[in-house]
């Protein structure tokens, strides 16, 4: 995986997405859910980018907060 934003970077960034994107994180971690079946970090990056034409920090804070949210169900 390539280099994490700090916490509170990552925090900013998404609380700007629905402004920039005009959708709400939640329906772009469904997007990344019901995407295509990549497994690198960086490949869903790169298809975020090229199938919704996001910024590469927003696109990768998506991905970043996908991915975390996923481990958090996996330990419950």
């Amino acid at each position: 995986m390539s280099h994490v934003f700090s916490d509170e970077t990552h925090r900013n960034l998404l609380s700007r997405i629905p402004h920039c994107t005009g959708r709400e994180v939640a329906d772009w971690l469904r997007t990344v859910e019901e995407g295509p079946s990549l497994l690198r970090f960086e490949e869903k990056v790169s298809w975020l980018r090229g199938e919704h034409d996001l910024a590469y920090g927003h696109a990768k804070a998506i991905v970043h907060e996908y991915d975390l949210r996923r481990a958090a169900r996996k330990l419950r």
